[in-house]
């Protein structure tokens, strides 16, 4: 099959509804690909994605209606390779022409043609004019609503922010200090002749995926894990013996990190409201050779209603995600500002209920994965005021992670950071009395 077909079916899947990760993964593991294929298609695909907005303005200038989708794809991956790859343009043109002309007809190739031909002659002028006309939400393909956030949260940086979301990101994982070492793993991926771009404690990044079809993958000696949800775990500092809490646990790659931290010694109670999501838990914990984890369907902001007492809790809350939309830039395009008041509002309910679960002196990470103030800062400060039994602490990052402290002790991994997730992590603890 052409490899342009093959995008086209995997970028249809998520258009559905499918998770990018989840689809792209799954059509790797079901056709045999090149290292060269498979590299080719994770750009074009991601990228289309990541570029719609952009792509579709363009499209819908030049076009005033595409009635059949597979070809709205088609012209938006050659419009995407023409604008942000290295390509030969004329050759994209030609074979974009071919494969309409071959699954349709004559005239559909010839109006193909035309279309990405058209685009060629204004390319370099469409793009001035959006950077003067302000419209960098088109340009760089975000929704109007979030430009317009970014620019009121971030001013001059603005820019910063919007390019530094549309990277492509690295493949990390994790050494179970608990079946391996970094230093086999350092030899695995020295004799595999794979490069480390970043490492964060035992958290590699590295320039390929092959890793996760390696025996050590599967028997659980490694993991695929962000360094910015590893240093939520860590911050959290949780000690052999404690009794833990993870209230949003799934599908587990925080929990089992609790696990390993503690030796494998103490108790943790891993929640999920989603009872599929408990499996995952369970397979995790197996895979990883954590038995300490006791997964639990509830509903996290009723914990409080259960009697226990925690040492330590971790709170890494449902959130609106655009701090990892490197990954799945698909959440861009279906989500608006009332879902982060409705996100910001639960996660307040889950802290807040969490947080009458904690023992005196103890310790709690409140975490998410996206960067708005109302899901994070302001919720913090929020919390603080209504509780003033409790305080925040400073949490101590590594220094080759950037990002900033807020007025409440948290820390974002933000637009500095080129290689991690963005990410916020705060630490609150218990006063006693």
């Amino acid at each position: 099959m052409n490899i342009k077909k093959r995008i086209i079916s995997i970028i249809s899947e998520t258009e559905k509804g499918k998770f990018s990760n989840i689809a792209l993964n799954e059509y790797f593991k079901a056709n045999p690909l090149s290292s060269k294929e498979r590299g080719f298609i994770t750009e074009v695909f991601y990228g289309t994605i990541r570029n719609k907005i952009f792509l579709d303005t363009m499209i819908n200038k030049r076009v005033k209606e595409i009635k059949k989708d597979w070809l709205r794809q088609l012209l938006r991956i050659s419009i995407y390779q023409i604008t942000f790859m290295d390509s030969d343009e004329a050759g994209v043109v030609w074979e974009a022409a071919e494969l309409a002309k071959r699954k349709f007809s004559n005239p559909i190739g010839k109006f193909v043609n035309g279309v990405l031909r058209s685009y060629l002659r204004d390319k370099d002028q469409e793009i001035k004019k959006l950077r003067s006309e302000d419209k960098l939400n088109i340009l760089y393909s975000y929704p109007k609503w979030f430009y317009k956030k970014m620019k009121d949260e971030y001013g001059e940086d603005c820019e910063k922010v919007l390019k530094s979301l549309k990277k492509i990101p690295y493949l990390s994982i994790r050494v179970n200090t608990l079946k391996y070492s970094t230093d086999e793993f350092e030899k695995l991926l020295s004799k595999e002749n794979i490069n480390i771009i970043k490492k964060v404690d035992t958290v590699y990044y590295i320039d390929s995926g092959i890793v996760i079809y390696f025996d050590e993958f599967k028997e659980g000696k490694i993991i695929a894990q962000d360094g910015a949800s590893y240093l939520a775990v860590k911050s959290l500092d949780p000690k052999p013996g404690d009794f833990v809490l993870d209230t949003c646990s799934a599908p587990g790659s925080k929990t089992v990190l609790i696990g390993e931290l503690m030796k494998n010694q103490g108790k943790i109670l891993a929640l999920d409201i989603h009872p599929h999501k408990i499996k995952l838990i369970e397979g995790n914990a197996k895979k990883m050779g954590i038995n300490i984890i006791t997964p639990v369907k509830m509903d996290a902001t009723k914990v409080k209603e259960q009697g226990l007492k925690f040492d330590k809790i971790l709170v890494d809350a449902p959130c609106s995600g655009y701090g990892v939309i490197r990954k799945k830039p698909e959440a861009l395009y279906n989500k608006n500002m009332d879902n982060v008041h409705e996100l910001s509002e639960l996660q307040y309910n889950i802290l807040d209920s969490a947080s009458k679960t904690l023992k005196e002196d103890g310790e709690l990470i409140y975490s998410t994965c996206t960067i708005t103030r109302e899901e994070n800062t302001d919720n913090i400060s929020k919390f603080l005021k209504n509780n003033p039994e409790f305080e925040s602490l400073r949490v101590n990052i590594p220094s080759n992670v950037s990002g900033e402290y807020d007025n409440v002790n948290g820390f974002l991994i933000n637009f500095k950071e080129e290689i991690l997730d963005n990410f916020y992590i705060v630490k609150l603890r218990r006063k006693k009395n």
